[in-house]
């Protein structure tokens, strides 16, 4: 207990957002104070600063134009270092310490799954920004809420897609043994069984695998058409390193977004990244208002470019924004049932939580494709919004 207690001290900070709140200038009332739960340390921080930024983007925007009806928000942020007891130690830290009325964030679907859990016993919105394991909107919360796709729809959309361009055989599905990689692999592997697809070979690994030469190795001797990996930037890109180096070509590499969506995966990666394929949930050319501004300002500001984690982030708070506005009492009930009727814009796309399947309070936006070309990651589906043709091995 000791040892946690120095680690908590250390890498579990609530930062106080003070200056984004003098924005709103001759406000003599607190602000309210959100709560957001992000991997700010840790091997997923380039995820969770991504969104940290994006967050203060969104915040500072709300708090210019007058904020909550002329009172401030503050964003009080905790880091949950990639780890489910931490997260729900933080989380509850901001809900009985710090009274927080509402809370936003989640990123990595284990962390966010025990946030959600805590958040709902305490009757706390929760606002769930990247979290996307199928079953954290599935278990009937009455206060969890989520902006983004789960991760069902991510290999929905990459079958539809592939399924007009190949004719494909037979399917290889590696992925990260974490709540996001295993539900992503088993429902990828039910939708494309119904499709007729043959699927040669299933295998998870453990984060922080270093050396994927022998997993490969085996997928390379099934011969797959397509091979699908679940990942974060890390592995995402010792996978394709590693695949080439072994001369592993099949028709289609595809990722389920997350590290595959990054420059840092281009980075890591570098010429072995060419041609491969993602599901990703945003991109700049997306025909809604205020998707480009974004982007280019985040471009601005931070020097890199944000990716779909980041947009996701940026609606997050304007969203959280809306609800508190409307909101009869702004009390966490109050927000609760202003959330519950959302109807609006953001440059993530159109927000409004409905029910559908065994889903509850769950928002539904199409998913993309992106694909890397030549160090660039360009959107080649739909056809509507590509800014490059797909490519692939014949």
């Amino acid at each position: 207990m000791k040892k946690f207690a120095t680690i908590m001290s250390l890498i579990v900070a609530v930062v106080l957002v003070a200056w984004a709140t003098a924005a709103v200038a001759g406000s003599n009332e607190p602000p309210i104070r959100v709560g957001v739960v992000l991997p700010l340390t840790g091997d997923l921080s380039k995820f969770g600063n991504i969104e940290k930024n994006s967050f203060m983007m969104g915040l500072e925007e709300i708090n210019a134009a007058g904020g909550v009806n002329g009172r401030p928000i503050e964003l009080l942020f905790a880091d949950d270092a990639s780890n489910v007891d931490i997260g729900r130690s933080v989380v509850e830290k901001l809900i009985e310490q710090d009274k927080v009325i509402a809370l936003t964030g989640g990123y990595s679907s284990d962390v966010t799954l025990a946030v959600a859990l805590v958040a709902d016993r305490h009757k706390i919105p929760f606002l769930i920004t990247t979290g996307s394991a199928d079953m954290i909107t599935e278990i009937g919360w009455d206060y969890v809420f989520r902006i983004n796709q789960p991760v069902s729809e991510y290999s929905k959309a990459l079958i539809e897609f592939l399924q007009g361009v190949l004719e494909l055989k037979s399917v290889v599905i590696v992925h990260d043994n974490g709540l996001f990689g295993r539900s992503g692999a088993v429902v990828f592997s039910e939708q494309a069984s119904e499709l007729g697809w043959k699927i040669i070979m299933q295998q998870s690994y453990e984060p922080h695998t270093m050396d994927f030469k022998p997993l490969l190795a085996k997928a390379k001797a099934a011969t797959p058409d397509v091979v699908y990996m679940i990942a974060y930037v890390n592995e995402a890109a010792l996978l394709m390193k590693q695949a080439r180096e072994l001369n592993f070509t099949p028709k289609v590499y595809a990722g389920a977004g997350a590290g595959f969506t990054l420059p840092e995966f281009a980075q890591l990666a570098g010429s072995a990244a060419e041609t491969v394929l993602s599901a990703t949930l945003w991109t700049p050319q997306v025909p809604y208002p205020g998707a480009k501004d974004y982007y280019k300002n985040y471009v601005k500001r931070f020097g890199v470019e944000p990716d779909y984690h980041g947009a996701e982030a940026y609606a997050s708070i304007h969203v959280i924004a809306d609800g508190l506005k409307r909101a009869k009492e702004l009390t966490p009930q109050g927000i609760r049932e202003a959330l519950v009727n959302t109807n609006m814009m953001t440059a993530f796309g159109p927000v409004r939580f409905v029910s559908y399947g065994n889903k509850r309070q769950q928002n539904m936006l199409p998913v993309y494709l992106v694909q890397w070309q030549k160090g660039v990651l360009e959107t080649v589906w739909p056809a509507i919004i590509a800014t490059k043709p797909f490519w692939y091995s014949k």
